[in-house]
This record gives C-alpha cells, structure tokens and sequence, in this order.
C-alpha cells in the first residue's frame, strides 16, 4: 500500500512538467511534499469523517455594510478565482453563498487512494443547513470558536490577517521553496488548529500567494466579520425575481411537456434530462449576458413548489418514490470551468418535439435503473429510434463533447491523460453510419456497447476491465465485418459528416491544458498528429462513460475503470479515422501514434488494425494523412476554418472578421506558432495556457491564447507520462480568442511594442530570460494589477461570446 502510495503521488508531481521541475532541489521538495501529502490521505482513509458543532452565530442589529452590495464583490473579485467547484481548496466554496456559510473541510474530494466510494459533498445536494454539513466534517470559517475558554477570530478573519503579514516583493518570482503546484500538501486548519497551521506554513494566509486584498476590501469584510457575518441584504431591486417571473410561463410549457405520463414521453424526457442535466440551460437567446440559466433537475417535488433535488449520486440512479423533472435556477456565481451552456427556448422544445416525432415508435415496456440498465444506454433507450438519438447528438456535438472533455470535474486527469494535446475530431454522415440504419446489426451488437465503472470494489477492478475489454474487442470483429459487407470499396468522404454545410458541430478541435482541456467549434491550430472519427456508439459511450456514470467521489478502482475504457475509445475513434487513408499506409501512420511502449497495447489490449479494407478517398502521392485532410478541408473550408492564418504557414487566408489591427496583430506573433521546441527554445519555458491582452492606442483591447501542445510517444498509460514525452516536439498554438480556464500567465503588451515583445521571446532560451519577460510584460501573483487584468479577460470574453463568459481559476497560475 505504500508502495502504491508513493508512486501514486511523485507520478502526479512528475506529470506537472513544468520547468522548474528541472531542478533537482525542486524535485526533491517535490517528493517530499508529495509523499507527505499521500500520508495524508493514507491517514484519512483509516480516520472516522469527524463531527462539528453547530451554533447560531450572533449578529448585530446595526450593520455597517450590506451584504451583496459591500462583501460579494470583494468575495467574487478576490476569493472565487480559486474557490468553487470541487478543486476549491479545502471544500470552501465561494460561488454560491451557501458554501461561505457551510464553510470547510478536511475532506478530500480529489484521491487515486480510496479503497471505497467516499460519500458526496455536493452543495445543494447532500446536505441542505449549516448543521447538516458539521455532521458531515464541515467546520465553519465565519463562526469565532472556543478555545480555553476564550472566544478566538473566526478562521477567515485569521486567514485574511495572515495574508497581510510578511507580504512578498510584488516584482519578484515566487521563492522554490513556496509550493503552489496541485500536487502540493493541502493544509485546511480546524478551529483550534491555527496557530500550528502558521507556524508550518509562513506564506499561507489569503489569497494564498497572491496580491491581496486592498485597505479597503480588509476593512470592509473585517467589519462584516466582527458584526457576525450576516448573510443577508437590505437593498435587494428585485431584478433576479422580475427576470425568473419573465420565464415563468416558458418554465411551466417545459416541465409540462417533460412531465408527460405516458410511456412514450416518460422514457424521452430520461433521455433528454441524462444528456442535459449538466448543463447551463439559457432560455432566451436575445439576453447575452444577462441571461440567467437553469439546470434541469429530478426533484422531489411538482410545480408550484419550489424545486427540491433528489440526491442521487448520478442522474440514472434509482429513486425511491416519484419524481419530477423541474428546471431549477443557478445561483452561483457563473465560473468558466463549470459553464457550459445549452438553448433551452421555445424554439428548441420545437425542435425536439419535431425531431422525436419525426418517426413512429413506442414504448411497451419502460426500462428500470438497475446497474445493467444504467451501464447500457443503448438497450435502455432502444424503443426511441437511434437514428433520431444520434440526430440530437450531433445537432449540439459542441456541447456533448465539451461535457466529457471539459465537464465540471475541475481536475480531469483521469480522461485527460488518455489523450493528445490537440487533435481534430468529426463524425460519421449519419446516413452512412451502420449501427443507426442497420437493425439486425444493432441488435446483435448493443448488448457488447455496456461501459464499465457500476461495481467500484477494488477486488473488481481486474476481472472488470478484462471483460469488459474482450466484449468491446468482439463488438470491434462484427464492426469491421459490417462495414467491410455494406461498404466494399471502402469508405469515401461522404462517410463523414459535413454538418449539412452549415452547422459548425460538425468538426471539432480539441485541446488539452495537462489535467483540464477545452473544446471548439473548427479545427483550429496546426495540423495535429491524430485525428478522430465518431460514430454513434463511441460518442454515446464516451459520454456515459465520461459524464452519466463518472463518479467524482468514486474509489480508485471506479476511476481506474474509466480511465482504461476511454483508453479504448480514444483508440476506436483513432483507428476509425485510419480507415479512409489506404491500407497499405495504415499501420505507418498507427505505428506513429503508438511507439515504443504503445506496441505493448497495441499487442495485448487494442483490436488488430484494418489493413486490408479498401478505400474510396485518393491521397496522391503526398503523406496520405495530411492529404485526406486537406480534402476534408477543401470539402467544408467555412466549417473546417481554414482560415487560421497564424498556425498554418502554408496559408494566408485571413479571417473576413478581422479589423487591420487584429490582421496585424496575428500577422506579428504567427512567427511564434507552430514551431517545434527543437527550433524555438521558448516551447519549452511556456506554461500550458497563457492569456494574452493586447491593448491599441485606441483605447480597444484584443485577448489571445498561447497554448503549449506537449508531444508524447504514446498516451496509453496511466502512469509514467513524462517517460513517454518528446519535448523537442512541442509546439504553440495561437488562437484568437480566449481558451482555456485556467491560466498559467497572463501578459499584457501595448500594440505598439507587439515587434519587441515577439522579438523577447524569440530569444527566450532559459528560465532567466522568460523571467525577465514576465517581469516586463507579465502579471506577477503579488502585483497588484493581477486581479484587473485577470478580470479583463472574463469582460473580454463577454464581448465576444457573452453567454460563455464566467470567472476563470487561478488555481493553476505559475510562479511567476
């Protein structure tokens, strides 16, 4: 167990790469810090969840500040950049104020160690008062405790006067010593540990290691504090009530349409609510960015009353006693990582109802919500049409990809890690794809399309994965052979979809940040070293796998379950696309994809490789991958983006959109893009996700994105990352827009220094010199700027796409 300890957490320090790893003071910091922070949680699992008291905290009569009017926006400006969703340090979450009053714990939400499923902490969920969650091992940070008798500061007040003691230089780089990396030993002081929590940690006050809060914020919130933290406002203007009472009635037709009774439209709406209850659900286009937004919820209760979740861990769980389907507002405060939006108007209840009821069909029997029901989408959904599934899949495959790959997880290693840092992805011409428009065929195989993770015992872990790898493997022989039967000449490009030349779902670009990663509309960036091609069953499968069934609390056989399945369908989707370049170049272009270590899996985990299927796309002469690309592109230019003239040198095609100073601005820094790290030594100091603000002397400002795409010779393994990476071959990525939720630098250049900042990096060779250009042109963590440039790029992003726009983390910032 140790053993297995330990390498759990160097393997998570030794995957961080960053530069500094590089030295061996650091690394061997690293490990012990890692290896103090694995204790920790070997301790925890063996440690009964601890209990805390409960008191009604008193509050004066008088109040010197309201509360939304005086101490949110302190909270939202300074605190909520690193505490919401589960990556929130100690559990405390500022994005909705529920969390503030429920406070902290030492709980880990985040573990590769539990032997069992840890029970849930969901906010709004699993606990509904303060002192519901002190039974659940949440202390509070606003209460002033006992100790000897004597009334002691209440934890956020301790911890805002710890972070004005012994600031840091704001123009100098974080000391080596100071830890800020995720794999950091996490300290969460209890009422009476504080003292001791100072001592062990001179740098830990609030905001850790970040400028702080100005005379202004400290005396306002310590007010507050000392006047007993009344949570509460005087001088609400009703605005949020009058903007819920314009959708009332929209909310009545929707829960009235997803409320049906019969058989037919009760297996419907499971359907829609499994692929939408992640959502952020907006129901006016027209509002922008004051759109409010919605989820959809299985509630205990009927309108009129107010909705009441049920707390079942995943949405296609059973539960005891009825049900129904509400759309709940959203609260919190909007964070980019969480925020993925989906239509929900009028004309989208339109558009499903035209869809489903495009085709005839019925429901004899409804499906019940036992593990086998639950694992299978496929036979669990089987009376609505698939072609019609697959059909509302595509129509929004933005969405659907964007919760698998970005999700609300927060730290999504255990998918990200399986695949590339940038690849294409496209799908199957639902047409020509077999499993929806051949029925003998799609019965024979959906009982092999069930996914793993339902039995999360350790003891399960081994005998699960090889069946479920031998069943998939099976599915992969009748597969092939159905393809090879209804396609003889191969497949041609008329196999993929081309979004009826207008939808921009139809290709999809997809890059990963290390442990997070973002999806967009196109296919942006270089050309990638791989490329995916969806069908149905891989695109269902990923998310039911990845979403619906992913448990974020779940034990360290659960997420070894899913991690090694999504192995598989990153292969799937891989091996797919191989199909339309000639079988003779195959194996080549697989060998790439897959050295050294990867020919292990290719051998004993992967399904043998189509080499013999003939195929209609004609590559040339030229490197057939690129070529069936290039055809690809030709085929849907507005789609595809070709475009993008800053990481593709072989084009000049500029966006129509641009304005001259955008033109010049790309035109400038595409030198930069697109260049391995064996000829621009700047690869390999930049940080996974970098904000760029480009202010113009009109007063204009423009947000960039420089991504660093890491190389690998493989990412078929869970463990030893770094042993397969190929640094040399790294690359940036240019975009010109925001991408990304966590930033690991922000910089900030005037458009007339544009030439001499490119020019700085061009000569940026050593860790000095890409401190010397933080120092002149970057956001240092104790510069007081930081936190209005940092929020500039989330009102940069609501001008360009307003109902995406949220909070970005800081949780990942450098030390810079």
């Amino acid at each position: 167990m140790a053993a297995t300890l330990c390498l759990n957490q160097m393997v998570a320090a030794d995957n961080a790469q960053t530069p500094e790893a590089d030295n061996p003071d650091n690394q061997l910091h690293t490990i012990n810090t890692s290896l103090r922070s694995g204790f920790d949680q070997l301790k925890q699992l063996f440690t009964r969840q601890k209990e805390y008291a409960w008191q009604d905290r008193e509050t004066a009569k008088e109040q010197s500040h309201d509360f939304e009017r005086d101490i949110l926006p302190v909270l939202y400006d300074k605190c909520l950049a690193c505490h919401a969703c589960y990556d929130a340090p100690c559990q405390l979450k500022f994005d909705n104020v529920a969390g503030l009053e429920r406070g902290a714990s030492k709980i880990r939400v985040y573990s590769g160690l539990r032997l069992g499923d840890t029970p849930p902490t969901r906010l709004g969920i699993d606990a509904q008062t303060a002192a519901e969650w002190r039974r659940r091992g949440f202390f509070s940070v606003l209460d002033a405790p006992q100790e000897g008798g004597q009334e002691t500061l209440p934890l956020l007040q301790s911890m805002i006067d710890f972070g004005r003691e012994n600031p840091l230089p704001q123009q100098d780089p974080i000391p080596d010593e100071i830890r800020l990396d995720l794999s950091r030993r996490h300290a969460c002081p209890e009422p009476g540990e504080f003292a001791r929590y100072r001592e062990q940690n001179p740098h830990g006050g609030m905001p850790l290691v970040m400028a702080g809060l100005t005379d202004g914020e400290y005396d306002r919130l310590s007010r507050w504090i000392r006047e007993g933290a009344l949570i509460a406002s005087t001088e609400r203007d009703g605005s949020a009530d009058a903007a819920d009472s314009t959708h009332t009635e929209e909310i009545r037709q929707w829960e009235r349409w997803l409320n049906r009774d019969d058989k037919r439209a009760r297996l419907l709406a499971r359907y829609l609510y499994e692929h939408l209850y992640l959502g952020h659900l907006y129901l006016e286009s027209g509002e922008g960015a004051n759109s409010r937004f919605y989820a959809l919820i299985r509630s205990r209760t009927a309108a009129p009353a107010a909705p009441r979740p049920v707390a079942t861990l995943r949405p296609n769980d059973p539960v005891e006693g009825d049900f129904h389907y509400r759309l709940a507002r959203i609260d919190d405060s909007i964070v980019h990582k969480t925020h993925i939006i989906y239509r929900f108007d009028r004309a989208r209840r339109r558009e499903l109802m035209d869809l489903f009821d495009s085709q005839d069909w019925s429901v004899d029997t409804l499906p019940g919500y036992d593990s086998d029901a639950r694992a299978n989408p496929f036979e669990t959904f089987a009376a609505i049409p698939p072609r019609l599934r697959y059909r509302f899949l595509l129509n929004d495959a933005l969405y659907f990809v964007r919760n698998f790959i970005r999700g609300p997880v927060c730290r999504g290693q255990i998918a990200t890690d399986v695949i590339r840092d940038q690849f294409w992805v496209m799908f199957e011409s639902p047409a020509e794809e077999r499993f929806t428009n051949r029925k003998a065929y799609r019965e024979e195989v959906s009982p092999l399309l069930g996914v793993p993770g339902q039995k999360s015992s350790l003891i399960s872990l081994g005998p699960e994965w090889l069946d479920y790898k031998a069943v998939r493997n099976r599915y992969l022989d009748r597969r092939t052979l159905r393809y090879a039967e209804d396609f003889p000449q191969g497949p041609g490009l008329s196999q993929v979809w081309n979004g009826e030349t207008h939808n921009p779902n139809a290709f999809l670009t997809i890059f990963r940040h290390h442990d997070s990663a973002s999806v967009m509309a196109g296919w942006q960036g270089e050309q990638p070293r791989t490329t995916w091609l969806m069908d149905y069953p891989l695109l269902e499968r990923t998310y039911y796998e990845l979403v619906v069934g992913f448990n974020v609390f779940g034990s360290v056989s659960h997420q070894a379950q899913t991690r090694l399945y999504f192995d598989l369908i990153r292969n799937e989707a891989e091996t797919n696309f191989l199909r339309l370049l000639p079988p003779d170049r195959r194996k080549a272009r697989y060998d790439s994809w897959y050295q050294n270590s990867g020919k292990l899996k290719m051998l004993m985990t992967y399904h043998d490789l189509d080499t013999t299927t003939p195929t209609q796309v004609l590559p040339g002469t030229d490197d057939s991958y690129t070529r069936v690309l290039q055809q690809l592109k030709k085929r849907s230019p507005e789609l595809t983006g070709t475009s993008d003239a800053i990481n593709r040198p072989e084009t000049d095609h500029w966006s129509p959109g641009l304005t001259p100073e955008q033109r010049d601005t790309h035109r400038t820094l595409r030198v930069l893009a697109a260049r391995p790290a064996s000829d621009l030594d700047l690869v390999r100091w930049m940080p996974e996700t970098t904000f760029l603000r480009v202010d113009h002397a009109d007063g204009s400002r423009e947000a960039l994105t420089l991504l660093r795409n890491r190389r690998h010779s493989n990412v078929a393994f869970m463990l030893g990352e770094s042993l397969r990476y190929q640094e040399g071959h790294d690359t940036l990525s240019i975009l010109p827009t925001l991408v990304g939720s966590y930033p690991n630098l922000m910089l900030r250049v005037d458009a007339e220094e544009l030439g001499d900042f490119v020019g700085t990096l061009l000569d940026v060779d050593s860790e000095a010199a890409m401190q010397a250009m933080v120092g002149r042109w970057g956001l240092r963590r104790m510069d007081p700027d930081i936190w209005p440039v940092f929020h500039s790029f989330r009102d940069l992003l609501e001008t360009q796409a307003p109902l995406e726009a949220g909070v970005y983390d800081l949780n990942r910032y450098g030390r810079w």
